[in-house]
């Protein structure tokens, strides 16, 4: 019998699987109708939960002596309240942890992209909250109002055009240089030498030393780059299936390999090779990075890094917490390392 998931629920009711998921995490966002259509649709299919996973498992918390912390709202700062399952999880971790220290938390959900005159909301700014955690931003403007605020902040990786030097927060981002390097020298060493990179390098700093892990072990192994093979100014939100679609297809020809930013651009790649009739990783090996539960078509097979969700959102929340508790110290940019997850897409 095929194991009943989320995805088969939101197939049956021709909804997306982040809405099941929401559903199932108690989450806002879906009307009254539609969550009851979904818990129906779940009991009629036999639907279980899953148990938690590695990266949804709870972690042993303790509680600050600090008897202020609980007096503490924390907001967390978010874009597009339709995120993926990605950040949902990020988010959801952040909140448990929040919840197991007694402490007040605050969504506050922010424009994609702003103009200049554009105002943050005020209780960012009358003393409603003490401390922000900003997470799936990426406009400049949006950034730069943030920074300016006077409360204490930890950032989830940044916009290249803002310098770190600038930052009056700590900044935390995912290591991408060195996973993305020997993702690269792998596919390089098994014998493959026209490798293409695509990811919007302006998009994120995360993205852009993604791109430079790959530049350096292009050189390291005296590899020329094919401009023609990478894909990497920006891309608009709402438009990379089109716009990576659009990319391939004026190719003359395609490289041996593709290195992706992250597992959301690998997943387009990968429904474009397949429609034309590539085999993967026979024809062209691929790659991405995030190791996202998202994609279920790519679970198991996609050479990617892992970002431990759970884990994630609770060092956001500490080192929220230890600048809260110590606003003088010098800033801080913290590298999370990942695990890079070796699998079919690039065993050729």
């Amino acid at each position: 019998m095929k194991k009943i998931t989320m995805q088969t629920i939101a197939d049956q009711l021709n909804i997306s699987r982040v809405t099941v998921w929401k559903v199932h995490n108690n989450y806002p966002g879906v009307s009254d109708s539609l969550r009851k259509k979904i818990l129906d649709k779940s009991r009629e299919l036999g639907y279980e939960k899953l148990r938690a996973t590695d990266d949804e498992e709870d972690y042993n918390i303790e509680i600050p002596n600090n008897s202020n912390v609980e007096k503490t709202t924390i907001s967390v700062i978010v874009c597009r309240p339709e995120s993926s399952i990605f950040w949902m999880d990020i988010i959801h971790n952040i909140a448990k942890t929040l919840s197991l220290l007694n402490i007040n938390l605050m969504y506050t959900y922010l424009p994609t992209k702003v103009g200049k005159d554009y105002k943050l909301p005020d209780i960012l700014v009358d003393g409603t909250v003490q401390g922000t955690i900003v997470l799936n931003v990426y406009d400049y403007n949006i950034l730069s109002l943030i920074n300016n605020l006077e409360i204490p902040k930890v950032f989830l990786d940044m916009v290249p055009t803002i310098p770190v030097s600038k930052l009056t927060g700590d900044l935390v981002l995912l290591e991408g240089y060195h996973a993305i390097f020997n993702i690269t020298e792998n596919i390089i060493k098994k014998g493959r030498k026209e490798i293409g990179f695509i990811g919007d390098i302006n998009y994120a700093v995360t993205n852009h030393t993604r791109y430079e892990g790959y530049v350096a072990a292009m050189e390291k192994n005296d590899l020329a780059i094919n401009k023609d093979f990478c894909l990497t100014h920006s891309i608009g939100i709402y438009s990379y299936a089109e716009e990576i679609n659009d990319f391939l297809s004026k190719l003359d020809k395609l490289p041996e390999a593709f290195v992706c930013a992250s597992d959301f651009i690998a997943n387009f790649v990968l429904d474009y090779l397949k429609r034309n009739n590539y085999s993967v990783p026979k024809d062209i090996a691929i790659s991405g990075y995030d190791d996202s539960r998202e994609y279920t078509h790519l679970s198991g097979d996609l050479t990617t890094v892992q970002v431990r969700n759970a884990a994630l959102g609770e060092r956001l929340v500490r080192q929220l917490l230890y600048r809260i508790e110590h606003p003088d110290y010098p800033t801080e940019t913290i590298n999370i390392q990942p695990k890079i997850l070796f699998k079919k897409s690039t065993d050729f």
